[in-house]
């Protein structure tokens, strides 16, 4: 028994681990193709992501859960609405992030998605009326500093990387809401959106402007690829998830902006300054405080604190 528990964990690490560093190195990928407009690249990744996720169904033999699941959703304006709004969402992230590797934002990115843990509680505190613990209301004011730093310092608010944090962090909050599954969540999505991924792509082709066909052959192999690459760590990240505790995947999820960070200093040679050392010293102070907040540790140091200033307000009184 515990031979097979410890197989298990190991395939999630596994899994978990392959997906995030999948997600890590795709600027590498979205750069192979920077010569084609970033929202044509995106109606690309849309369209054949939806392909690649029916071929998934179907080897799986789950085409026909899935139908019923789309019939169920469509009964019920809520949760109609509410993939329709994760489509958008997820459409709105894909588009900045491609757009911001191929404008020469990878280090903006991956601060983006250094934040997006820290947009998603807070977001659920807003919405969903969840409790913050001491240490991570620190964690969100360290995190804060960090992007008024970059921000006051280099005179210009980093979209980039608040538009990825937030966009993605609704998408989670929505998916939470809605309780669709992984595989059968994208499958919708990309269903809904695809449709006018497809009279975009014919707009530009007929124009006589699009890549697909009429650039080289590596060019439109990459542009199907695009779904592979967005499904496949996807896969990945939901086996492991399903088999690893939420804490471990707290920590793994910090793989990708790292890999990022690295590929956009290191690789693409972006301008990694004094002020970009020192935002990024505050964020990854912040989530590592963040990441440790559940432990007992910070338990028993928190409600240590939370003694000593019940007995000065006492002696004040």
């Amino acid at each position: 028994m515990k031979l097979e528990q410890t197989n298990e964990q190991v395939t999630g690490i596994v899994s978990a681990v392959g997906a995030y560093v999948l997600w890590g190195i795709l600027p590498v990928y979205w750069k192979f193709v920077h010569n084609v407009p970033s929202q044509e690249i995106l109606a690309h990744r849309i369209v054949w992501s939806f392909f690649f996720m029916v071929f998934v169904l179907l080897v799986t033999a789950k085409l026909r859960a899935f139908i019923s699941e789309l019939f169920e959703i469509i009964v019920q304006p809520k949760k109609l609405l509410g993939i329709m709004m994760a489509a958008a969402l997820v459409s709105v992230n894909w588009f900045t992030y491609i757009w911001a590797v191929n404008n020469n934002h990878v280090i903006e990115s991956s601060l983006g998605y250094y934040i997006n843990p820290l947009i998603s509680v807070l977001l659920g505190i807003i919405v969903l009326k969840e409790k913050l613990s001491l240490w991570q209301i620190v964690s969100f004011f360290l995190a804060t500093i960090g992007v008024l730093n970059m921000t006051l310092r280099f005179g210009s608010v980093p979209w980039v990387a608040l538009i990825l944090a937030i966009s993605f962090g609704l998408y989670g909050l929505i998916k939470k809401v809605v309780n669709a599954g992984a595989i059968t969540g994208l499958t919708l999505e990309t269903l809904f959106i695809s449709p006018f991924a497809l009279i975009f792509l014919r707009y530009v082709h007929n124009n006589g402007n699009g890549a697909f066909g009429l650039d080289s052959p590596i060019t439109s192999s990459l542009l199907i690829g695009a779904g592979v690459i967005t499904a496949v760590p996807l896969l990945l990240f939901a086996g492991g998830a399903k088999r690893l505790p939420l804490s471990v995947i707290g920590f793994l999820q910090y793989i990708a902006p790292t890999l990022m960070l690295i590929l956009g200093v290191f690789i693409y040679h972006e301008p990694f300054t004094g002020v970009h050392l020192s935002s990024f010293v505050f964020i990854w102070t912040a989530l590592i405080i963040f990441s440790l907040a559940k432990t007992k540790s910070f338990i028993r140091l928190e409600s240590m604190l939370f003694k000593k200033i019940t007995l000065e307000d006492k002696k004040t009184a």
